[in-house]
């Protein structure tokens, strides 16, 4: 069958390819990708093409599917799978399998399988090592974004604590106590936010951080100090452009944080984790940078005798995406305030080879349509002269202006197909 997807051909290299997709093996399923968010991992492959790590040497004869955030229905099945499952289920995947004693995942690695694709061929690790998930909830778009939720809940089950001359860990953050999440108004805090204030393992104070008002007010409207009194959190949202440890410091009475995130890859902003952590306090640093010789000061002062200790995560476990898809189906999540733009598979190449210098949130695509890359903001602007846009905007002024799963039934019912 013909098929359309975004491949990449080299470095700063991605093309919107129509091909023929071959027929699945009897250990191979096919699955029609609905939905797909953009990943800044993405754009770190698409620049440095076979340089990077999960990127083969010979994409130029044989290129690859980008995107691992995806959505979709199965399409067929071989026979190896047809007890376990059945064309028509809603899926999506743990993409960070472990592929033959290699780091090459999907998104990165395979001619078939990847996320911006009309169509995607599953490789028999992903059902091999149990990362095809069954996905219960309506919105395809939420489906999409569990695997960035992924990292985010493995990044609160990284946390740990200790207690003197007792030498286990206890993992998680400290329920009840004091948590920080710095540089926390863009995606991938908001969807920390959404988590903080509905897991089973709750702060009691939570202050989110950030240098931008605007930033700071718009997570305040999805994420608001009620909703997370409700669930007995006190949620502070706190502008850090001065003065950023008194006030931080102040708002715990000057005990410091038992948690700290820190969301930016900039040293100013590590250490100012440092500066706040308490007794036994735990900092995770879950940027993920792309500088390799990124440095920050760290007192080891306080490492040795008030306890303090640093960690990273990259990626969430599959353990940490099924959390995700149960809270999601459960309502307990709702992460669609990461998102900020909308488009189609045309607009994925353009997109992810320019994804730092979009302003905003996560980008997600409908990979079956035809759509430019649209700010939700702007829905209403557009919509004077497209009547698409002009009912999508309507739909969203009634969700708080968040993109949402009426807005995407309708999308995927009118749009142009690809």
């Amino acid at each position: 069958m013909l098929n359309k997807a975004v491949r990449m051909h080299g470095q700063n290299d991605l093309r919107l390819d129509t091909f023929e997709l071959p027929e699945i093996k009897e250990d191979e399923i096919l699955v029609k990708v609905i939905s797909d968010s953009i990943c800044m991992s993405s754009y770190k492959a698409a620049i440095q093409g076979s340089n990077h790590k999960r990127v083969p040497a010979d994409i130029a004869e044989h290129p690859v599917i980008i995107g691992h955030e995806f959505c979709g229905i199965i399409e067929k099945v071989g026979a190896k799978w047809a007890d376990k499952f059945t064309a028509g289920e809603k899926l999506t995947i743990q993409p960070n399998i472990s592929y033959r004693g290699t780091m090459q995942t999907p998104g990165y690695a395979f001619e078939f399988c990847g996320g911006d694709t009309q169509y995607a061929i599953l490789l028999p690790e992903l059902m091999e090592q149990d990362c095809v998930l069954d996905y219960k909830a309506d919105e395809f778009f939420y489906g999409s974004l569990s695997e960035p939720l992924s990292c985010i809940i493995g990044t609160f089950h990284a946390m740990y604590h200790t207690k003197p001359n007792v030498y286990v860990h206890d993992m998680g953050i400290v329920e009840g106590g004091n948590l920080a999440i710095l540089a926390g108004a863009g995606p991938m805090g908001l969807g920390a936010i959404d988590y903080a204030i509905h897991c089973d393992r709750k702060p009691g104070l939570l202050v989110v951080t950030d240098i931008d008002q605007a930033r700071l007010d718009r997570a305040a409207s999805i994420y608001t100090a009620e909703e997370a009194a409700k669930n007995g959190v006190k949620l502070v949202y706190c502008n850090t452009k001065e003065n950023a440890v008194e006030k931080l410091m102040a708002l715990t009475d000057g005990k410091g944080y038992d948690d700290v995130m820190v969301f930016a890859p900039v040293p100013a902003v590590i250490e100012q984790g440092d500066h706040i952590l308490g007794q036994d306090g735990c900092l995770n640093f879950f940027a993920g940078p792309t500088n390799t010789q990124l440095s920050a000061n760290f007192n080891f002062y306080n490492v040795h005798y008030a306890a303090h200790h640093l960690v990273g995560t990259s990626g969430g476990s599959t353990e940490d995406m099924r959390e995700a898809l149960q809270m999601i189906a459960e309502g307990k999540l709702k992460p669609a305030g990461m998102i900020t733009h909308v488009g189609g598979l045309n607009a994925v190449a353009e997109t992810t080879c320019n994804l730092p210098k979009i302003p905003g949130g996560k980008k997600l695509v409908y990979t079956n349509i035809d759509l430019p890359l649209t700010n939700i903001d702007d829905f209403a602007k557009v919509g004077e002269t497209d009547p698409l846009f002009a009912k999508l905007a309507e739909i969203c002024a009634r969700h708080n202006n968040l993109w949402n799963g009426e807005a995407e039934q309708y999308l995927l019912a009118h749009a142009k197909a690809i």
